[in-house]
């Protein structure tokens, strides 16, 4: 959709009209586009002589089509609409397109603003045409709660559109860059909101895809918009900076082409300068002023094969020194977008750095063009192939993260992160390179080589040395992989993922598990309601059954089991609606009252409250928690106090299994005299004690006295009292203490 229109046909202004002309008549219709006579119309057919008589008059039909469809309607700028869907079609058909993209391109409003049906199109235009616009239009007859949710319900939409045809995004970013570069006449904050979205999403696709020139303007336009005033005083500073370099530029480029010819060499130099969002953002990343911005210019060297790309990299290094550390070969190892050239930084004349990159005439098509260049030049069809293939592969994965992920905003989530610019390159123990966001972990690595690898990753030696899994890579790091076959994903992990897969994948796993988990705890809860109601649950019929699922719209009672486990139903509620259809045992006696028996090791449907830390023992109390589950705590607990009364419905009995099989923690404190090894004596104490210290800290400022503070690992409320006790008895010890947290 163009988001720089108004629907809404412009009214004839009066004094517009001639003094003595009779007025317009309102129920007249629209006055048709006079294209024949437009220029922008004229050059649009030009441009298509790539294509076959035929195709072009399909075309000519389609403006003609489109042009109907939107007439009365005008941009906020006054002009006619089609002349937007002409602009668009004509981005498209520079990019030498076939007749369907374009066709597409010219309609691409229609079934959004003109009401124009998918039917009708494919009946007009074939099913190609009305595919390729649908996957471009919004989804309007939805309810959205939010705007955020309508935009990434509608960002799903379009991507997976794209996933089975690439012309979808093409199109689309080329009707971004022409609402970009016409955005003027909007209202300020929705300039700002559109521009921002620009450089998040758009930007970074049309950098994904390779199409340099697009992701270059979308980014200098969005910044116009985000930040007027900036963008003005930097486009000055470059201007002026632009005359007084020119020198010094004339000499370098001089150089260059002087020393490429005296080496033999057959070369295109020419300056490049760069972007002023690229300088904008150099400046705030490095917290430089203009002045402190050197390399604003650089050099473009376009030679004939691969092995004049290196000879004239040698070449530049005899003319100029080159900058240690800002050498990159991406001709060896493309980006993931297929770019590829080499760089080099150089010390020109007056210690000026220079930016060069040395590359083919088919990756500069290439570095331009990015997958757009396979309809465009028939001369890369090998490296477009190679990309196009890639580019398969990423959009296989944005299919991925879609099956995983949660919903529409979680997706949206998952494919931003995705499109970070900087990667690094590591390599697996058998040679094969992955491409990862810059900050990417061994996690990550691990969810890029496999699902199952990620799941049962426990550790990661990275260059032969075991690493810590929250490490980050650089590039060149060769990653191996340490699995366990019983283990799995942490949560924590999603504190340091950086890759859409790797959180969606994580995600997704706990998700599954949670869900399972208290399944388990749900049924066990409506177990236990219905035996006090005098009920066996194998004798409720299958009629009963039906009837809560019906009335709840849940679409198993397993869904219910896991409702109640989470938190989201009461068990004594659907109990009594079970009992509500349920006539055939009305005289059941109520059981004796029983209570939930936990281990404490079921997962995540159960979990122990971290204010008391429940061990063993100690009486305790459960709570249902809405999206936890049941939430265990001590019966004394000071944090539960008032919300015990206030809902008791949410409250129930629980009581520890006779050997859970497992160390639960507990947070102890213990005041002793500030002597020299008395740290170590506490710590070999609870040692032989047999338990575990997970954690130990101190007070900050010790005095005569100081608090140690331990977090430690015992099997129940006797094994506490054992370690207690143990500790008590060093001499050093005045007091300890079993953690409480107050109310």
């Amino acid at each position: 959709m163009d988001t720089a229109t108004d629907p809404a046909p412009a009214k004839p202004s009066a004094s517009s009209a001639a003094p003595f002309a009779p007025a317009p008549d309102p129920a007249a219709p629209p006055t048709p586009y006079p294209f024949n006579d437009d220029p922008a119309y004229r050059v649009f057919l030009d441009s298509l002589d790539y294509l076959k008589p035929e195709e072009i008059a399909k075309i000519k039909e389609a403006f003609s089509f489109g042009e109907a469809a939107h007439r009365g309607q005008k941009r906020l700028s006054g002009e006619p609409y089609i002349t937007h869907p002409l602009a668009v079609a004509g981005a498209i058909a520079e990019w030498r397109l076939d007749s369907t993209a374009i066709i597409a391109a010219l309609l691409h409003d229609t079934m959004e603003d003109t009401g124009i049906s998918k039917e009708e199109l494919t009946e007009r235009f074939g099913k190609g045409v009305a595919d390729l616009v649908d996957g471009l239009s919004k989804l309007d007859k939805i309810e959205f709660s939010s705007y955020q949710e309508a935009q990434a319900e509608n960002f799903r939409k379009m991507l997976l559109a794209m996933a089975k045809d690439l012309r979808v995004i093409l199109i689309k970013l080329t009707d971004r860059l022409h609402n970009m570069q016409t955005l003027g006449c909007m209202r300020p904050d929705k300039r700002r909101r559109i521009a921002l979205e620009t450089l998040e999403i758009y930007a970074p696709i049309a950098n994904r895809l390779g199409l340099n020139t697009v992701y270059r303007e979308l980014q200098d336009l969005s910044f116009k918009h985000t930040h007027p005033m900036r963008y003005q005083v930097l486009l000055k500073a470059v201007m002026a900076a632009r005359g007084n370099r020119r020198e010094v530029l004339s000499k370098i480029l001089d150089g260059v082409q002087s020393k490429m010819r005296d080496s033999g060499i057959e070369a295109q130099v020419f300056g490049r300068e760069k972007s002023l969002y690229s300088i904008y953002r150099k400046m705030v990343e490095k917290r430089l002023s203009f002045s402190q911005v050197l390399d604003i210019y650089g050099f473009r060297v376009v030679v004939k094969d691969v092995p004049s790309c290196y000879l004239g990299l040698g070449a530049l290094h005899a003319l100029y020194k080159p900058l240690p550390g800002k050498f990159k070969d991406y001709i060896a190892i493309p980006k993931a977008n297929g770019y590829q050239s080499l760089h080099t930084t150089l010390i020109g004349p007056y210690g000026m750095p220079v930016e060069v990159q040395l590359r083919t005439e088919e990756m500069h098509h290439m570095a331009q063009e990015g997958v757009a260049s396979h309809w465009l030049y028939k001369d890369t069809e090998k490296s477009a192939a190679e990309l196009q293939y890639q580019t398969h592969r990423w959009l296989q994965s944005l299919l991925e993260l879609q099956s995983t992920a949660g919903d529409s905003a979680e997706f949206f989530e998952h494919v931003k992160i995705d499109l970070f610019p900087d990667e690094v390159y590591v390599f697996s123990p058998k040679g094969k390179i992955f491409s990862l966001p810059k900050g990417a972990t061994p996690v990550d690595f691990a969810y890029a080589v496999h699902t199952d690898v990620g799941n049962r990753c426990v550790a990661a030696k990275i260059n032969y040395e075991l690493m810590p899994l929250r490490s980050e890579l650089n590039s060149g790091d060769q990653v191996e992989i340490v699995t366990a076959a019983h283990a799995n994903p942490n949560p924590a992990w999603l504190s340091y993922v950086k890759t859409g897969r790797a959180r969606s994948k994580i995600r997704h796993f706990l998700k599954t598990r949670q869900h399972e988990e208290s399944a388990a705890l749900g049924e066990r809860l409506l177990n236990q309601e219905l035996f006090g109601l005098g009920i066996t649950p194998s004798e409720l019929p299958d009629a009963s059954w039906e009837a809560v699922l019906k009335e709840g719209g849940s679409k198993s009672v397993k869904e219910v089991y896991t409702d109640i486990g989470l938190g989201k139903r009461l068990a004594a509620v659907v109990a009594r609606r079970l009992l509500a259809h349920e006539a055939a045992l009305p005289n059941a006696e109520p059981a004796p009252h029983t209570s939930v028996v936990i281990r404490g090791t079921e997962g995540m449907a159960i979990q122990l409250a971290h204010c008391c830390r429940p061990i063993p023992g100690d009486p305790i109390i459960g709570s249902i928690k809405k999206g936890q589950g049941l939430v265990v705590h001590t019966h004394d607990c000071a944090v539960i106090r008032k919300s015990r009364s206030a809902e008791p419905q949410r409250w129930i009995d629980v009581e520890w299994e006779p050997e859970p099989g497992k160390l639960f923690d507990v947070d102890i404190h213990v005041a002793a005299r500030n002597a020299r090894g008395v740290l170590a004596k506490v710590a070999t104490e609870i040692a032989e004690s047999g338990s575990n210290i997970e954690k130990v800290s101190m007070a900050p400022d010790p005095g005569f006295y100081t608090t140690l503070n331990f977090t430690v690992q015992v099997a129940n409320r006797a094994h506490l009292a054992r370690v207690l006790r143990a500790v008590r008895l060093i001499p050093e010890v005045v007091r300890i203490t079993r953690e409480r947290q107050e109310e």
